[in-house]
C-alpha cells in the first residue's frame, strides 16, 4: 500500500499565521503539523509516501522532509494547483498508485491512542473496498457524518455537513482504499462548491457494500487543527501526554528505529545533525532506551 498526505488549501481560517506559510508547517506543540499523519502512515507500515501542496509550499516540504531516507522511506511530491477536492488527490497521484491501494491522510489531523497501529496495519491488510475511521463528536455539522444500523452496525448513509444532527460519528481524515479509488475519484463530479467530494466517494463505496467503517472510541484522541483554537488545543494535549509521559506522540525516526527502518546510527546521525536542542536528546535517548534496557 502507497500512503497520500494530502497538504494543500490556503489556510484561511488561520489568517494571518498562514498568510505566508502553509498551515501543515505549523508547529504543533515541538513539531512541525506533517510529523503527525507522517507518523500515523508510518505505524500503518506504509514506506511509499506522496506528499501534495500548493505551488507555493511544495519547496518547504521538500526542504523539511527531504526524499524520506532520514525516516527510512521514499518521499515523493506532487502539486495541487487550486483547492479543488480531497478526491482530486487520487487523480493527482494516479501515476504515483498506479496498481497499488492507497491510504490518505489529512496533513491537518492528529490522531493518538493505544491500538492505532494495529487498526491501520489491519486497514492495510483489507484487499477488497475501503476503509474509514469515525469519532464521536459534538457538532457534526462540521463533518462528514456516518450513521450505522442498529442490529449489524453497518454503515447505512453518509451525509456530508448535516444540518440537523445532535451528536453524531463523524469521518476522520484517514482513508483506506482498494485500487478502484483512482477510477471512482475520476467519475464522481463536483458538488455544489467545485470540489471532488471525498465523501462521495465513501459513498460508492458504501453503494457496493464495501466501505467499513472504524469507530475510535474513548481510548482515542482525534483533533482538527483549522482554527487558532483548535490548534492550541492540540499543542497543549500534546505537551501534556509528551511531559506526562517522556515519550513524543509522532517522532517519525523513533518510528522508524521501532519498526527496523533506521538503524541506531542512523538515528544518531539524525540527532546530530538536528543539532543541540530538545528533540535530537530525545533520539540520542531512544537509542540508548533501545539498546541497553
Amino acid at each position: 500500500m502507497k500512503g497520500i498526505i494530502l497538504a494543500g488549501g490556503i489556510g484561511t481560517r488561520l489568517f494571518p499565521l498562514t498568510i505566508s506559510m502553509s498551515k501543515q508547517m505549523m508547529p504543533v506543540y515541538d513539531k512541525p503539523m506533517i510529523y503527525y499523519p507522517l507518523g500515523v502512515l508510518l505505524l500503518a507500515g506504509i514506506r511509499e509516501i506522496l506528499i501534495i501542496s500548493t505551488p507555493r509550499d511544495l519547496p518547504h516540504f521538500r526542504m523539511l522532509l527531504g526524499d524520506g531516507s532520514a525516516y527510512g522511506i521514499s518521499l515523493s511530491f506532487l502539486v495541487q494547483q487550486e483547492p479543488r477536492g480531497l478526491a482530486e488527490a487520487f487523480l493527482i497521484g494516479r501515476d504515483f498508485i498506479r496498481n497499488d491501494s492507497v491510504a490518505m491522510i489529512l496533513g491537518d489531523n492528529i490522531f493518538y491512542g493505544a491500538g492505532l497501529a494495529a487498526l491501520c496495519r489491519k486497514a492495510v491488510r483489507n484487499e477488497v473496498g475501503a476503509t474509514v475511521f469515525a469519532y464521536r463528536v459534538e457538532d457534526p455539522s462540521r463533518y462528514g457524518v456516518v450513521e450505522f444500523d442498529a442490529m449489524s452496525g453497518k454503515p447505512t448513509q453518509i451525509e456530508e455537513k448535516p444540518k440537523k444532527t445532535s451528536r453524531g460519528w463523524a469521518v476522520t481524515g484517514l482513508y483506506f482504499y482498494d485500487n478502484e479509488v483512482v477510477e471512482i475519484a475520476s467519475r464522481i463530479t463536483p458538488s455544489a462548491r467545485g470540489e471532488l467530494e471525498i465523501t462521495d466517494v465513501n459513498r460508492a463505496y458504501l453503494e457496493r457494500g464495501q466501505l467499513n467503517v472504524c469507530r475510535l472510541g474513548r481510548g482515542f484522541a482525534w483533533l482538527d487543527t483549522g482554527t487558532p483554537e483548535s490548534l492550541h488545543d492540540a499543542s497543549s494535549f500534546v505537551r501534556t501526554i509528551e511531559a506526562r509521559q517522556g515519550s513524543k506522540i509522532m517522532c517519525p525516526e523513533e518510528i522508524a528505529f521501532d519498526l527496523g527502518y533506521l538503524s541506531a546510527d542512523d538515528v544518531l546521525s539524525r540527532a546530530n545533525w538536528l543539532g543541540d536542542n530538545d528533540y535530537s536528546a530525545y533520539l540520542r535517548r531512544c537509542v540508548e532506551e533501545r539498546l541497553y534496557a
